[in-house]
């Protein structure tokens, strides 16, 4: 099986992205035309969500059409009402009687503090970014929900760098079956590569001068900042601004149980590349999806849903360019 590194490898998964580059702000709609069984599993200490509740395995609902990831803090939330107008035009929903209702879990990242904070993704960006849905591999760093994401931001934006949106897959076995993931990433700490256990993009340090990218200094490290007298200080002023959030998605056959503990695992990822993960200053927010057609067990599909978030998130610190005057590892 060939597979292009990216979420939609997975049958029956999408991916459309719309934004706003001038405000830097966006959304992306990952869409399961057919449905999908979901999970999710909230771990940050400031979320931003809809229709997470529904989503719990004792709930009557099975299946949701589409996931929407949005910038703009709640008002972001408002691009998931677009994406339910695209697909109700589709005849894609969960069937009332009366009408069928199209199920769209959502997450937010906070990107106000980048570009312009009077526009944010609406209804019609999420619309946008559900009609620009294909199977293609999407498009990574300044894109959708990744257009003004930014990580290390313990000192406030002008020490923070540019981040974005990051894809990746993964066969599973010899049976066909894949899991893939899709991630946004807009962290309080720094994006770490796991293999080296170097940091890859955050926060750098205030003695930057001439110190280039690369180099020994550049780096302010979160983690040992947090337990400095001047960390401690600030964190007691630091605002709820970060997150990452996104979507680990499998062909497998999956319940919602399954699916929930897929999400679950997939948190190891996010833990392994970023650091630290899981603050009261983030709303770390991860979605499963199960498209269903191959058999497979819970265990080892989300033990690589772990391996495929932790690179997604690499992904998504290296493809992002420098924009609202922070530095990207992509230089445009």
């Amino acid at each position: 099986m060939k597979l292009n590194n990216s979420i939609t490898d997975v049958p029956g998964i999408e991916v459309g992205h719309a934004q706003d580059d001038d405000a830097l702000t966006g959304c992306t709609a990952i869409l399961c035309r057919k449905g999908a069984v979901a999970g999710v599993d909230v771990r940050g200490g400031a979320p931003g969500t809809r229709e997470t509740d529904l989503l719990n395995p004792i709930n009557l609902v099975q299946t949701v059409h589409a996931v929407l990831l949005a910038g703009g803090s709640a008002f972001g939330l408002d691009a998931a009402s677009g994406v339910m107008r695209y697909l109700e035009e589709q005849g894609i929903g969960f069937d009332t009687g009366v009408g069928k209702v199209p199920i769209v879990p959502a997450a937010i990242l906070f990107d106000l503090n980048l570009g312009r904070a009077d526009r944010r993704p609406d209804a019609q960006m999420g619309y946008e970014a559900a009609a620009a849905a294909t199977s293609d591999a999407p498009r990574e760093g300044n894109f959708g929900a990744g257009t003004g994401a930014s990580v290390g931001k313990m000192f406030g934006a002008k020490q923070a760098m540019k981040c974005g949106v990051g894809t990746a897959s993964m066969a599973v076995g010899g049976a066909g079956v894949v899991v893939g993931a899709l991630m946004a990433v807009n962290a309080f700490g720094d994006v770490i590569d796991p293999e080296t256990n170097q940091i890859l993009a955050g926060l750098r340090s205030t003695d930057v001068g001439p110190i280039h990218l690369g180099q020994a200094g550049y780096f302010g490290d979160t983690l040992k900042m947090m337990k400095t007298f001047f960390g401690r200080t600030i964190l007691s002023f630091a605002t709820k601004v970060n997150t990452v959030i996104g979507v680990v998605a499998t062909n497998a056959d999956f319940t919602k149980a399954d699916a929930t503990k897929m999400a679950q695992m997939a948190h190891d990822g996010l833990a392994r590349a970023v650091r630290p993960a899981h603050t009261m200053l983030d709303g770390d927010t991860i979605f499963a999806l199960a498209t269903g057609g191959k058999k497979a067990d819970v265990s080892t599909v989300g033990a690589y849903a772990a391996e495929v978030t932790a690179q997604a998130i690499v992904r998504a610190a290296r493809m992002a360019a420098s924009a609202g005057g922070l530095p990207g590892l992509a230089q445009s």
